[in-house]
């Protein structure tokens, strides 16, 4: 089993607006960093589990879990012309950006700020509490993943 956090604008794309979904099911798109691809296409597979994290919020937090699945495929958005996410180098024999499918699993009643994990012993060395860390999809060790769950139990 391996984990991750997933980031999005809440008013983008929240937890909320996954839960609304049919069968809470969505493709997490608009990925166009080639680490956070790489992560996406080489080790993102059916059944890992994620934190659902909102950037770029007034408060960043933690704001559910959902789980991985669908294994990567084709990001149908950089093939779509008008697109935010459209890129006309990206062949669809050879993409060039992947999706997986996520499902919401759990959503926090009181999500889990970034402030309040910054004060949480156990976390040392997580890629979301590093100075500078911007990764949109990031891997979290399976340690990082039980000392965050204990929050909230």
């Amino acid at each position: 089993m391996r984990y991750w956090l997933l980031k999005s604008e809440p008013d983008s794309y929240s937890i909320d607006h996954l839960w609304a979904e049919p069968g809470r099911t969505t493709f997490w798109d608009g990925v166009r960093n080639y680490q956070a691809r790489n992560f996406i296409r080489d080790d993102m597979k059916k059944g890992h589990l994620a934190f659902f994290y909102h950037s770029g919020a007034p408060a960043p937090a933690i704001a559910g879990i959902v789980e991985i699945t669908r294994d990567a495929y084709a990001d149908p958005s950089a093939f779509e012309p008008g697109s935010k996410y459209f890129d006309s180098k990206s062949d669809p024999d050879n993409p060039t950006w992947f999706v997986v499918d996520v499902k919401a699993k759990k959503k926090f009643s009181e999500p889990i700020t970034l402030a309040e994990l910054r004060d949480v012993k156990g976390l040392d060395g997580m890629e979301l509490l590093k100075r500078g860390s911007r990764l949109s999809v990031q891997p979290v060790s399976e340690r990082h993943w039980k000392v965050i769950n204990e929050l909230r139990g």
